[in-house]
């Protein structure tokens, strides 16, 4: 007789899939929304928009707050990290010219960087077949942007690369520190006290580098609308799901899928060819994610 899973159980597993797919539109956002406002400005708006969206929603629910200022601190001090240094990096770098595909070739070094610490800092073991499964999905993310990199002007990659490299820090460190510190906290409030320091930090330095000047049309608004809604709130909040119920490595080889997923919506949206390398390389990354999450 064949057993049947629960919904409850199909809900959880859709879970990281469901999360791939929605943080992969952030580049699409980012593509949209920065021909008509600068880097930092576009973060502050969305900082903005999403404490307020956010605040509404657990003050009408009645969601709990953080009994404890160090706690509180803790929440904070992770969102600075995920989402504050690393969008500004991400969007920096792609604003400065760089290549999304590069980008994400940057950032996807994370998994690795977390399978090297997360023994020292979470006492988390990483199995070989984990560490091959790493290695594998690098090598496929590195073969579907494989062609982005040849774009770039050898002279300027270096500038281009140093805030994707903040960026990568930032996701690393951050989706550490919450995994050590704050695993488990309520969404809606957390939401609140993750976003509030990026957007006093963000905010400073946009108004200390930027113009803050937007062009309004709709096509920025729908970028804007989609990052807060989608990005900021539906991503994020499924993010802080997975960290809460998986190991630091099990959550961060997800990140190597964002780029070729990315590929296949540019591809569906915009028309950006896919060939066969880029190809081979989305299945190498399939497989490398697949033998990274067995190690549960």
């Amino acid at each position: 007789m064949t057993q049947k899973t629960s919904p409850p159980a199909m809900a959880a597993a859709l879970l990281p899939w469901l999360f791939v797919l929605l943080w992969s539109t952030g580049f699409i956002g980012a593509k949209f929304g920065l021909p008509y406002v600068e880097p930092l400005t576009f973060l502050t708006l969305r900082y903005a928009i999403v404490l307020v969206l956010m605040a509404a929603v657990a003050l009408v629910l009645r969601a709990p707050w953080p009994r404890s200022a160090r706690q509180w601190l803790h929440i904070g001090v992770s969102g600075l990290f995920v989402h504050g240094v690393y969008l500004a990096g991400v969007f920096t770098a792609i604003a400065h010219g760089l290549p999304s595909g590069v980008t994400a070739l940057v950032v996807g070094l994370q998994p690795l960087i977390t399978a090297l610490v997360a023994g020292t800092l979470l006492g988390e073991s990483v199995r070989p077949r984990q560490w091959a499964g790493l290695a594998l999905g690098f090598t496929g993310v590195a073969l579907v942007v494989a062609g982005k990199i040849a774009s770039v002007p050898v002279h300027a990659l270096l500038a281009m690369l140093v805030p994707a490299v903040v960026a990568l820090a930032g996701i690393t460190a951050g989706t550490l520190y919450q995994k050590r510190f704050c695993p488990s906290f309520d969404l809606r409030t957390g939401s609140v006290i993750q976003y509030l320091p990026c957007l006093v930090a963000t905010g400073a330095l946009a108004l200390a580098t930027e113009t803050m000047q937007v062009r309004w049309s709709g096509e920025f608004l729908f970028a804007l609308g989609w990052l807060v809604l989608v990005l900021s709130v539906g991503a994020v909040s499924l993010l802080n799901l997975l960290i809460r119920r998986g190991g630091a490595v099990h959550v961060a080889s997800l990140f190597y899928l964002t780029p070729p997923a990315t590929a296949l919506i540019a591809w569906a949206m915009f028309g950006e060819t896919l060939g066969g390398l880029a190809l081979a390389g989305m299945a190498l990354t399939a497989a490398g994610v697949w033998l990274a999450r067995q190690g549960r």
